[in-house]
């Protein structure tokens, strides 16, 4: 049976990274296969303990994962470790007698416990001081049912109120103003407010060393020159050229040897890091990553299906996938200031094109599409069961490359 398995950040009020909320898949046929519930679920622990890993999936944060009625009375909880995840009991769940004395098992252990999808009902409230955390879907909830809920929650200060698919930075705000302290959705993604492109000169030399490094033929020179322009992404060369994934058997000592050490291919990639780290100055680290990630599983896609001659545009493609949310800016006007190719262009502005068919199903993958993504491998000719492996190596590669330019 393979199994995917989505992440989706939670972040705190500062838009800081608090957690994952883990999303899997049996397959990509139906949720649960000829399988009944419990050996589905015991089958995903069993993964999450051996093959995934919690630590990697999760990057170290807490992991959020939903467990049914039939999956909390059974224990399957007690599999994990109670430091790493929040068991989210599902809406579906009902407040018996068994689950609360469960939940209270649960709680005693040291687990922190999650309500999912939740409406205030006065049945519940027995249950309140077992819980830590309360969701409430900001986009399907009333705002009565959203107030009735934080009144009742109110009782309970220990309570803390996750708002989930919060997608506007208005949503943000409004929660925030409403006392939730986490928020889950894709708000951070999307521009905030609308401004004219003003570059740093950092941000400059970068778009032009961009251009420099795409040419066919590389002027060492030239690129030398304009990291020199700049002391700060000097340092940052050096470092990153005597990284221990290089294996250099002799010392870096000055920027053209770092240049030239690395290459075209590994200066370019290098190049596209700093652009988007500089670029998303100021804003959520998962939101870096994530651009990252999408660079890579763009490349990996590219590399896979051959059905483009250069690799690096679909890294490029991925990495200016959310440079409209880095720069508050409209894309379009982003982009046509960015020496490009129009492949990148039209991917990123048309949506048309190869380009474009990878970052969908790149998107799909996060938001945890298992459909569409399953449509989009089936269109691009990759064999989806070899994407959770491919999408935990990426995951851990935009994990490492932020490390190194940081």
């Amino acid at each position: 049976m393979s199994f995917f398995a989505a992440r989706q950040p939670i972040l705190d009020a500062n838009r800081n990274l608090f957690g994952y909320e883990l999303l899997f898949r049996t397959s990509l046929d139906n949720v649960f296969p000829d399988v009944d519930e419990e050996k589905a679920t015991s089958k995903m622990i069993e993964g999450l303990q051996l093959d995934l890993g919690l630590d990697r999936i999760a990057s170290g944060k807490l992991a959020f994962i939903n467990f049914t009625q039939k999956t909390l009375l059974g224990g399957y909880p007690l599999l994990l470790p109670n430091e790493k995840i929040v068991v989210e009991v599902l809406e579906t769940a009902e407040p018996t007698k068994e689950l609360y004395v469960r939940l209270r098992t649960l709680h005693a252990k040291g687990y922190i416990v999650a309500l999912d999808d939740f409406v205030h009902d006065i049945t519940w409230e027995a249950f309140y001081p077992l819980v830590k955390i309360i969701k409430v879907d900001y986009m399907l909830s009333s705002r009565e049912e959203i107030e009735q809920t934080i009144k009742a929650a109110a009782k309970y200060p220990h309570i803390e109120l996750l708002a989930e698919k919060v997608e506007t930075h208005e949503e943000f705000e409004e929660a925030k103003k409403l006392g939730f302290k986490y928020f889950q959705g894709y708000f951070f993604a999307r521009p905030e407010v609308i401004k004219s492109v003003a570059l740093t000169p950092s941000q400059t030399t970068l778009t032009t060393l961009l251009n420099e490094i795409s040419k066919p033929d590389v002027n060492t020179n030239k690129v030398t020159q304009l990291f020199e322009l700049d002391v700060t992404l000097s340092f940052k060369l050096l470092r990153y050229a005597q990284s221990p994934m290089f294996k250099r058997r002799k010392a870096i000592e000055n920027i053209r040897q770092a240049v030239v050490a690395l290459g075209q291919k590994e200066l370019e990639r290098f190049i596209m890091l700093l652009f988007a780290a500089q670029f998303g100055e100021g804003k959520p680290g998962e939101l870096i990553r994530m651009s990252m990630h999408r660079a890579k599983f763009c490349e990996v896609l590219a590399s896979a299906t051959k059905k483009i001659p250069d690799e690096s545009s679909a890294f490029l493609a991925g990495m200016l996938s959310l440079i409209d949310a880095m720069l508050d800016a409209d894309l379009n006007e982003i982009i046509s200031s960015l020496p490009l190719s129009e492949n990148i262009k039209k991917a990123l502005l048309e949506k048309e094109g190869w380009l474009a068919e990878f970052l969908q199903v790149c998107v799909d993958f996060e938001k945890a599409n298992w459909k569409e993504m399953e449509q989009g491998c089936t269109k691009l000719g990759v064999d989806y069961h070899a994407l959770l492996s491919e999408y935990e190596q990426t995951l851990r590669w935009s994990e490492d490359r932020l490390d190194d330019i940081s």
